[in-house]
């Protein structure tokens, strides 16, 4: 792996040179920030691997500085720098996401052990993410996708069908109805097996690191590009390139991403050398596309080069006869995990069968294991389960006295709500349960003044 990219924040001038002067002579790139502001300027103009972040500063605090890094990108890691050695900091920032944290007057050993760390520590997780990437390209097979429903049966059909083409297909479906799992299972169905399928979720960073994740870059196309590059779209050379969460891409990648299917080319972040791959391009999205482009925000001419072939992924509640056989396979794979034996009591399979799903199968997978987990006798109950059950009558039953508008509003809130809490307050999970985007629920817990 390539040197860390690090950035020191500090408002102390002598302790950002202590710190950058020994790094920089170990060999590390360094770039330096005196408040969190210019901060976070930086994490979003350029690569930065590791931030050695300062608690205690004027205007925002280390741990603002760490939310906002988290939310701008995950892959980030965060050591705080403390002078206040107290075990109730240590405990808000490695909360709050920083992997480690070390105490004023700083030892230059301890920062040099704890990069070692964070290197071994990506290594492992790069490891980790192509193994699990190479099981998913040989495990996903048309008997993998648990079914019984004729609408699945059709659409494995249309995934052996398309498989051979060279089209470009867009995937349609709410969170959760398996669009990835469809997009393994075509490219392990196609001439293009034997090379990678490469995943991109365009939803999770922002523009220019996704700019840079497709495109790859140039050594000094931005600050702490120290080294070139290569993107996902070299890396899924003569394979399949999955971009999950379509619809997010901002307007200047969609020109790029036009201009490959167009052209088979493109460039990498800071060069003018136009660079030709073999690449099958799969998307998908829980959007609705059509609308995004009479709003303007998506193009017309990139939404039919995508759209070549469409699958539409039906959410579970609309396959129902699929559910006892998807109930019995995560009940046996969940006991094998864990070492159990659970059973299922008829009036939990009842509920389970009823239940609509608004997270469709990854909810189902969620709820199986949890109850698994946590049931106390040797058979899983209602009271295992993290839903009521209700009859349709009482389901069905609305306020007519109130407007329509702030019906639908209740009715969103309560969902967040209950997808918050589901999932423990991980806005993820939560975001993928309710089928929108991060950012979007974001929006709707400020709306509704929800707190975690």
């Amino acid at each position: 792996m390539h040197k860390l990219s690090i950035l020191i924040v500090d408002d102390e001038k002598s302790q950002r040179k202590l710190l950058s002067d020994f790094l920089r002579s170990e060999g590390y790139s360094v770039t330096e920030a005196e408040n969190g502001e210019k901060a976070l300027k930086t994490v979003l103009t350029g690569h930065i691997d590791l931030i050695l972040l300062d608690y205690k500063m004027p205007g925002m605090d280390g741990v603002q500085v760490l939310k906002e890094v988290k939310r701008i990108n995950p892959e980030i890691d965060v050591v705080i720098i403390t002078a206040h050695g107290t075990i109730e900091t240590a405990v808000e920032a490695i909360k709050t996401g920083a992997i480690d944290y070390i105490t004023k007057p700083v030892e230059l050993e301890e920062v040099l052990l704890i990069i070692g760390r964070v290197i071994e520590r990506k290594k492992l997780i790069r490891e980790n993410e192509r193994l699990k990437e190479e099981l998913g390209q040989q495990a996903v097979t048309a008997e993998r996708i648990i079914h019984k429903s004729q609408k699945m049966m059709e659409l494995i059909d249309v995934a052996r069908r398309v498989a051979a083409s060279q089209a470009s297909i867009l995937i349609q479906g709410e969170s959760g109805t398996g669009k990835e799992l469809f997009a393994r299972l075509i490219h392990n169905l196609s001439p293009r097996a034997d090379k990678s399928i490469v995943v991109v979720n365009c939803g999770a960073l922002h523009e220019q690191l996704l700019e840079s994740e497709l495109f790859g870059h140039e050594k000094g196309a931005f600050t702490g590009a120290t080294s070139r590059r290569i993107g996902r779209f070299e890396e899924a050379d003569g394979g399949t390139l999955f971009l999950d969460e379509i619809g997010e891409l901002s307007p200047g990648i969609q020109v790029k991403l036009l201009r490959f299917l167009q052209e088979r080319e493109f460039q990498r972040l800071g060069s003018n050398a136009n660079l030709q791959v073999d690449v099958r391009i799969i998307s998908a999205t829980n959007r609705d596309l059509e609308v995004q482009v009479k709003e303007g925000t998506f193009r017309e001419d990139l939404f039919y080069r995508l759209k070549v072939v469409t699958m539409v992924l039906p959410p579970l509640r609309e396959r129902k006869e699929d559910l006892p056989v998807l109930i019995d396979h995560f009940i046996e794979q969940f006991n094998r995990k864990n070492l159990k034996k659970k059973g299922l009591k008829p009036e939990a399979r009842e509920a389970l069968l009823n239940y609509d799903y608004p997270g469709n199968v990854r909810e189902l997978i969620n709820i199986i294991e949890r109850a698994v987990v946590i049931a106390r006798g040797q058979d899983i109950t209602t009271e295992d389960l993290p839903f009521k059950s209700s009859s349709p009558a009482e389901s069905s039953t609305v306020d007519l006295s109130r407007s329509l508008h702030k019906s639908v509003e209740d009715l969103e809130k309560q969902s967040i709500e209950q997808a918050m809490w589901r999932t423990e307050n991980n806005q993820t999970k939560a975001a993928e349960i309710l089928g929108i985007s991060e950012r979007m629920l974001r929006y709707k817990l400020k709306k509704y003044g929800l707190k975690s």
